[in-house]
């Protein structure tokens, strides 16, 4: 069975909160750098931690926290308990701007699909995510981008799609990696690229059937799919 077929059974309009947030997570850790450590992993932003089973289980993490602002810590103990994972994973209700953890705990931070919501401005990464991270630990981010600035009518489209400040959100792969080497370039190793796996993300999105997903399909066949992408940023803390 490859690894996404026994996720299958999530890809539903239930457990889907945007593009599949599994083939980012899968593409974030097969194109990661060899030396990446993940005994101890927080999961930033898991959501219904789903994106923490995947890690337990596609990565040799011994212990992985389940890391969110909007779902109850309860509510996802109880998904974590139903798929044998208790041992494993830790779920915990917090803000990403007030950390509860140790400084240099972590071997790895990953964050799919949420990090974008509170990491944009400056500042943001170097002092409130770095710190957690042991010296030669990772921070591996995967977060909705653009290509390309949109200009023009395409502008107009993306700004109505994007709905008020949710447009500020969305940036380009170069604009993140001039972001991170002004924050931490002597201290850290950075690599930003453009994921692969976006055509399936959103089409297996449009098929869960959930509202926002239809809406999503109309806006990206009138052509906000060649500016829109997925970004993957990798930052080693030396």
């Amino acid at each position: 069975m490859s690894n996404m077929e026994k996720y299958r059974k999530y890809f539903t309009k239930d457990y889907l909160m945007g593009p599949n947030s599994f083939r980012l997570l899968d593409e974030l850790i097969r194109r990661k750098p060899s030396d990446v450590p993940f005994h101890r992993t927080l999961d930033l932003g898991c959501g219904f931690a789903l994106t923490s089973f995947f890690i337990s289980n596609e990565t040799d993490a011994d212990t992985v926290y389940a890391f969110d602002l909007w779902i109850p810590a309860s509510e996802n103990y109880r998904r974590i308990r139903d798929n044998g994972l208790e041992d494993k994973i830790i779920p915990i209700h917090g803000d990403a701007m007030d950390m509860p953890f140790a400084q240099d705990y972590f071997d790895a931070i990953i964050s799919v699909d949420a990090y974008h919501y509170f990491g944009c401005k400056a500042g943001v990464f170097a002092n409130k995510i770095l710190p957690f991270v042991k010296k030669g630990g990772y921070v591996m981010i995967a977060v909705p981008g653009l290509r390309e600035q949109p200009e023009g009518d395409m502008k107009q489209l993306f700004e109505t799609w994007a709905e008020g400040d949710d447009a500020q959100l969305f940036k380009t792969a170069a604009w993140w990696e001039e972001l991170l080497k002004n924050e931490c370039g002597g201290t850290c190793e950075i690599s930003v690229k453009e994921a692969e796996c976006f055509d399936i993300a959103w089409q297996e999105w449009f098929d869960s059937g959930h509202e926002y997903g239809i809406r999503d399909r109309e806006f990206l066949q009138k052509g906000l799919d060649k500016i829109l992408n997925f970004v993957l940023i990798y930052v080693r803390k030396n």
